[in-house]
């Protein structure tokens, strides 16, 4: 019964898309594969390179930004590159990074979203 009062609803709808991108986004690893990528066309072992990831992290991250339309793949040879599959995303981070230079102090200070589970107090944030 949700999901057909969400899809009746078009800011819903709008809302839920936006939130599950913002979920994609939220993986620390992912964002590091993104920035790479914003470099331009990495295979994989060049990106494990440069983000000191291990390498079937970063496939199993490439696989699930690949999944969500993030990245694209091209055959080069025994090789396949990947690339951030729209410049969009590429100012989309420039635009976050922009964003963080303003409100940076209020995201630091929230307690809410952490990165490392360990360190939300018992009770919660």
């Amino acid at each position: 019964m949700e999901q057909i009062a969400t899809d009746r609803n078009p800011a819903a709808t709008a809302t839920e898309r936006r939130a599950k991108l913002f979920r994609g986004l939220a993986d620390p690893s992912r964002l590091a594969i993104l920035d790479t990528l914003r470099e331009g066309p990495l295979v994989v072992h060049e990106i494990v390179g440069r983000t000191a990831l291990t390498q079937p992290n970063v496939s199993n991250h490439l696989r699930c930004l690949s999944d969500c339309g993030l990245v694209t793949s091209i055959r080069d040879g025994r090789f396949v590159r990947y690339q951030i599959s729209s410049l969009r995303i590429a100012d989309f981070l420039r635009d976050a990074d922009a964003l963080l230079d303003i409100v940076a102090e209020g995201i630091e200070a929230c307690r809410n979203y952490r990165l490392d589970e360990d360190e939300i107090p018992p009770g919660g944030p």
